[in-house]
């Protein structure tokens, strides 16, 4: 037997819980919202998400072959879910340029720059989502109409997002547009790959809890804060601001919510620290939404959220193991 201590940094999993197993389980999780993505949106889904994927995996393995002289860790599967993550959160005639940018921001700054997995303090994908929306605000606004194209490459034809309809109504104090529930809930609406299908991303989230992959603490917290917040201004003036079940439906809230709050080096590690962590995200969405500059605060809570990760997890630590409640 070998007496070799091997130290590593989190997250540490045990048995069948290895991180490829894990990042394949994301993946499949994603497929289905991917999927119907790719129907309203077309080609450019499939060009957005094949840029973003290889240049993520690429970024990822140039930086750790010839600039650290690391053995690449491209095997893992989380670079590949990173460049996955990003192509949803961005529209599907982005330039390929940007998306280019996106992936160093995600994996150099975002990830590499912190140590690597397991190290970075905020989720990869979503710190290089904010960076290209402050970067190229008007590139990464301009959203196509869903079409259900079968294939055609969606481009010229553009339009609100249900989100910039909402906003409108707030600062400009006219009556809200009708918003149709079950559009949102099946994915005819404008957005990102990952904003479309609220029903497909439920799928991927009840793919997950049965895999064990993660816990429902997160996402319910957060869908619960913003639905009883949401429901508040809703009851104030349902003239001005949105049903909570459209304020769920809309945007990137279920696609951060479960697949990237719910990542397990940027998340609390105690069940109690999940749930202040998931309101936080909540609070931060509603009111970013509300009375931020952009319609959408998912991305930014979620990276807010993320920086007290550390501060939450030093006063609300799991239980020791063989410790008993009332014991020493």
């Amino acid at each position: 037997m070998s007496n070799t201590l091997t130290i590593s940094p989190s997250p540490h999993l045990h048995g069948v819980f290895q991180t490829r197993r894990l990042m394949l389980d994301v993946v499949i999780a994603l497929l289905p919202a991917w999927l119907v993505g790719l129907w309203f949106f077309g080609l450019g889904a499939l060009i957005v998400t094949l840029i973003s994927v290889v240049s993520c995996v690429g970024v990822e393995y140039l930086l750790q072959r010839f600039v650290l002289k690391q053995k690449p860790t491209i095997s893992d599967g989380s670079a590949i879910v990173t460049g996955l993550l990003l192509a949803m959160n961005v529209p599907s005639n982005l330039s390929w340029w940007i998306i280019l940018i996106g992936a160093i921001m995600a994996i150099g700054v975002g990830k590499i720059s912190f140590g690597g997995l397991g190290n970075n303090l905020f989720n990869p994908a979503l710190f290089a989502r904010a960076f290209l929306l402050v970067s190229f605000p008007v590139q990464m606004t301009t959203w196509p109409v869903p079409i259900a194209s079968r294939l055609a490459y969606v481009d010229a034809v553009t339009g609100a997002t249900p989100l910039s309809l909402m906003k409108a109504a707030i600062k400009g104090g006219a009556p809200l547009q009708e918003l149709p529930l079950m559009d949102m809930f099946f994915g005819a609406m404008g957005g990102s790959l990952g904003e479309v299908s609220a029903l497909a991303l439920l799928l991927g989230f009840a793919y997950l809890l049965i895999r064990r992959v993660i816990s429902w603490h997160i996402p319910v917290a957060i869908f619960a804060s913003v639905f009883v917040l949401s429901g508040i201004f809703y009851l104030v003036d349902s003239q001005v601001y949105a049903n909570p079940l459209v304020e769920l439906c809309v945007g990137g809230l279920m696609l951060g919510a479960i697949f990237m709050a719910t990542d397990y080096v940027t998340s609390p590690m105690s069940k109690k620290g999940m749930l202040l962590f998931g309101c936080g995200i909540g609070l931060l969405t509603v009111v970013i939404r509300t009375w931020g500059a952009y319609p959408e605060g998912v991305s930014f809570a979620i990276l807010i959220m993320n920086a007290f990760v550390p501060l939450i997890d030093r006063y609300m630590k799991p239980r020791k193991f063989g410790h008993k409640k009332g014991g020493k």
